[in-house]
């Protein structure tokens, strides 16, 4: 038979649900009477003794008490376990986005490497050129010097044939 008793000791207040016998029920002062068995619970309350309540509530209380601090220290355990499990979390967690932050300033300094060496082949092809254009500019000083110089050849070839054509050409004898 199942029942519920409602036990008040000293403004606590207890409500045990377990399988009791009938020789229990009958201490209680509920009998196996047609009634459902929580109906007149609280009325026979008062013809419980006071003494037989407090050791009930004591053994009671004794008997579930360790087993709750066990599990209340047991949880402590787990949450002290819990929290340091967390922090070395968050410390790895950080530990990985200063790898990632590492990894970006490597990216960072391979990709100012190719950029530097894009500037040197860059700045050695601007000398080549430069050479280049400077080689270049005396070749092509040394050609205008030389088509003038042969400019000048020609031109004084010139005259001197000319004068040597006036020299050639017959001269009227002069009459004396």
């Amino acid at each position: 038979m199942r029942a519920a008793v409602v036990v008040f000791s000293h403004a606590v207040k207890l409500e045990v649900r377990a399988d009791l016998s009938c020789s229990t029920l009958l201490f209680f002062g509920v009998g196996p009477s047609g009634a459902s068995p929580d109906e007149g619970v609280v009325e026979d309350l008062p013809l419980i003794d006071e003494k037989a309540v407090e050791q009930l509530t004591e053994g009671l209380i004794s008997h579930y008490l360790p087993d709750l601090q066990r599990s209340k220290s047991a949880l402590q355990e787990l949450t002290q376990n819990q929290v340091v499990l967390l922090e070395t979390l968050e410390q790895e967690i950080s530990k990985f986005k200063e790898c990632n932050s590492i990894l970006d300033i490597n990216a960072l300094f391979s990709e100012a490497k190719h950029y530097h060496n894009k500037l040197v082949n860059i700045r050695n092809e601007m000398m080549m050129l430069h050479e280049k254009t400077s080689k270049l500019k005396k070749r092509a000083l040394k050609l205008q010097q030389k088509r003038q110089k042969e400019e000048l050849e020609r031109e004084q070839q010139r005259e001197k044939e000319l004068e040597r054509e006036k020299q050639l050409t017959a001269k009227p004898a002069r009459r004396t």
